[in-house]
């Protein structure tokens, strides 16, 4: 037997003959199962998996690791059934004792523009709270983890690490995991007569005078064919429906080709770098992940898997290896490898939360403290328009190129960010015993299309942390705007288009003729708009300053001059479940006018596949008195993206010599305080579409990582404190 048995705490189950009477027969038909699906593929000798052999690995406390799976009804864990009787045959062989269960996961894909957004979030702590339960009512000693998409990982993680701080404060063996991702799902491709019908669709735009429509179909079909590429096609096909560029059966009937030509049958986590790849690029960064199992094309074969589950015998029983101890080690790592490799957003609450959950004092600042403690270069050459998305990646691994995250580490270490090298991982040994084998390990041994680089794109990378005079807290991901997308909103004057959620915004941004109607309405006062012109763009501002409002106007946004920021507020953990602000980004997105003079500021949260300037998790949210709900279209921003600050500017003295008056307390102004008691009465009945059971109240805001108040109230240990070696430089 490989395992050693499990040293410390009490076996409930030689105390407690219930167990071994439940449990073997369920042990005894994973393995069948495991014997029956694998078929001619099962590497074994002839079956021993006895029901007096299950008690007796019971009654001599054996290492109890749970399969922990997903849903089938996401496309991460169609899958699963081969890892996990893979995983049990060897954990069997191993000398443990293997059982399965699954947790629900949610597909943010699926989720996108309907009120399951909501409940998207909550569902990473639903499912911490669920795996605790679990492994605590069957008192399992580790686990196996097929790791999945969107908040399953992390929220995984967050329950794994929360256990072993809880079982070794209680004198308990520490709880051991390992953790195997999906593998990655291969990008659709247009079909060949669809891509003939869309052409005619872009000549009939051109012929009609509707050249945006037009640029913009060409730009959108240039993507890789993923499901959130359907939500720019739906955009642009409904404004093409609405200028009669094409009918509404057409629109239906592309929108089905699309649908179904997008996702491979084998399922595994999308191409693009969501959430589902961030998340595995952070559990890998945190330590959590084999490499032998890390990026791959299909699901693991059982060499993969034994080379993984052997690891664990270096594991069990030692403290330093619980999955607390790990994730504290390697928090470090895992924030410069998420920066590095511009990771989604909504991993800023994910890393917080996971670290609160393993007992830590930690916050938004800490993971700020940490990025820029040392400048993390842009080591990613990521696109979904030159065949570089995470699939790619995934091949350059499996044809033996790169090393994925190992790789990354060290191209990291060659641009002199300091990484931890002695934080121990998942194989048994620390990180610097992991690279010092060379093989296939340098960036450049990718000779064509590299994903990982070894020479930096910038200098800088990642999702910064925002402040502001009305605000404690936002994000913004750097690394999702090129530099020249940067440029054109750094150091600007945004006007606010207020919407009170994502609805009212979703509606306004399908509108063709939003620009035209907010010149129309007089939405921005026409002073404030020739200061924003002298100070956007002061070369201009001789020609244009004596221009009527309308030619003003319209010339200041074809430019690109004008900026607006589309504020959604109401969107909140508290208020709304926090979902996503993807669909209306995409949306500014697929519009080639929108996206040049638009950001969107919210409450809410952003996905990983967002692109451009989206400001979000702004704290405190607009319905626990945020300022963000005070404010109102027409008022100014001063965006100061590089010095990672979002101010409100007195728009009645916008520029005085150049100098801008920032206003010092907008809760002052009683009209304000009116408007804010009505929006805050129309979020409260909102709210009641959420259902009561899942809505997150009695939780940390966002720059807590959105965390039970009864779980951030006893994470007590400073992080800080341990680990000294480890501490920033």
């Amino acid at each position: 037997m490989l395992f050693p048995k499990i040293e410390k705490g009490r076996n409930p189950y030689a105390e407690n003959v219930q167990g071994k009477a439940n449990e073997p027969i369920t042990v005894a038909g994973l393995l069948d199962r495991a014997k029956q699906i694998l078929g001619p593929l099962y590497e074994g000798g002839v079956p021993d998996w006895t029901l007096d052999e299950i008690y007796n690995r019971l009654e001599n406390n054996a290492p109890r690791i749970a399969i922990i799976g997903g849903s089938a009804d996401h496309p991460a864990h169609i899958m699963d059934y081969l890892t996990s009787s893979r995983a049990a045959l060897r954990i069997w062989q191993d000398g443990g004792v293997p059982f399965y269960f699954s947790t629900p996961v949610m597909c943010d894909g699926t989720a996108q523009s309907n009120q399951g957004m909501s409940y998207s979030l909550q569902s990473r702590n639903a499912v911490a709270q669920m795996v605790v339960n679990q492994l605590e009512a069957h008192s399992y000693h580790g686990a196996f983890v097929i790791q999945g998409c969107d908040k399953q990982p992390l929220g995984v993680v967050s329950a794994l690490a929360h256990l072993d701080r809880l079982r070794q404060s209680r004198g308990d063996a520490p709880f051991f995991a390992t953790f195997a991702p999906a593998h990655v799902l291969q990008g659709g491709t247009i079909p060949e007569d669809v891509v003939i019908k869309l052409n005619k669709v872009f000549d009939k735009a051109i012929d009609m005078g509707y050249k945006d429509i037009a640029d913009d179909l060409k730009d959108t079909m240039s993507y890789i064919l993923q499901c959130s590429l359907n939500t720019s096609f739906q955009g642009l096909f409904e404004r093409a429906v609405e200028r009669n560029v094409m009918t509404k059966e057409e629109h239906k009937y592309f929108e089905m080709r699309l649908a179904v030509a997008t996702c491979d049958s084998q399922g595994g986590v999308c191409a693009f770098n969501g959430t589902g790849n961030s998340s595995r690029h952070v559990v890998a960064g945190l330590g959590l992940v084999h490499p032998a199992v890390e990026l791959l094309t299909q699901p693991p074969n059982q060499q993969q898997i034994n080379e993984t589950i052997d690891a664990l015998a270096k594991m069990i029983n030692k403290p330093e290896f619980g999955v607390a101890e790990i994730v504290h080690a390697n928090i470090k790592n895992a924030i410069r490898i998420h920066s590095a490799s511009g990771g989604s957003t909504n991993l800023m609450m994910h890393m917080v939360a996971a670290m609160i959950y393993a007992g830590y004092k930690f916050t938004l600042w800490d993971v700020e403290k940490i990025h820029k403690a040392h400048p993390i270069p842009d080591l990613f050459d990521y696109s979904l328009t030159e065949g570089r998305d995470i699939f790619a990646l995934a091949m350059q691994c499996c044809s033996g190129n790169s090393r994925g995250m190992e790789t990354l580490f060290y191209e990291l270490l060659n641009n002199k960010v300091p990484m931890d090298e002695e934080a121990l991982t998942v194989t048994g040994t620390n990180w610097r015993t992991r690279i010092q084998y060379s093989d296939a390990l340098p960036a450049g041994n990718v000779k064509e299309n590299p994903v990982i680089l070894n020479t930096p794109r910038r200098p800088f990378s990642g999702v910064d942390v925002l402040q502001g005079n009305f605000f404690e807290s936002a994000v913004v991901k750097i690394s999702g705007m090129p530099t020249p997308q940067l440029n054109q909103f750094d150091d600007k004057l945004a006007f606010v288009l207020y919407f009170e959620n994502e609805d009212q915004a979703n509606e306004n941004l399908l509108d063709s003729q939003l620009i035209e109607k907010i010149k129309e309405k007089r939405h921005f006062d026409e002073n404030a708009l020739i200061q924003s012109l002298k100070y956007n763009a002061p070369e201009r501002f001789d020609e244009l300053k004596n221009a009527p409002y309308d030619e003003l106007f319209d010339e200041m946004a074809k430019e690109g001059i004008l900026k607006i920021a589309v504020l959604i507020a109401g969107q909140g953990p508290v208020a709304f479940g926090m979902p996503e602000m993807f669909t209306p980004m995409q949306h500014i997105n697929a519009n080639r006018i929108l996206k040049r003079v638009c950001t969107i500021i919210s409450d809410g949260r952003y996905s990983g596949v967002t692109y451009g300037a989206a400001i979000g998790h702004m704290t405190p949210e607009s319905i626990q008195g945020g300022g963000i709900g005070y404010l109102k279209t027409g008022d100014v921003l001063h965006l100061q993206l590089r010095n990672r600050r979002i101010d409100l500017v007195n728009s009645k003295t916008l520029v005085n010599e150049s100098l801008l008056n920032y206003v010092e307390d907008l809760k002052l102004d009683q009209d304000r305080q009116l408007l804010y008691q009505k929006r805050l009465s129309n979020i409260k009945q909102r709210q009641k579409s959420v259902a009561a059971v899942n809505r997150m109240v009695g939780h940390t805001d966002a720059s807590c990582g959105v965390v039970p108040i009864q779980v951030f109230e006893e994470a007590e240990l400073a992080y800080k404190e341990h680990h000294s070696h480890l501490l920033l430089p």
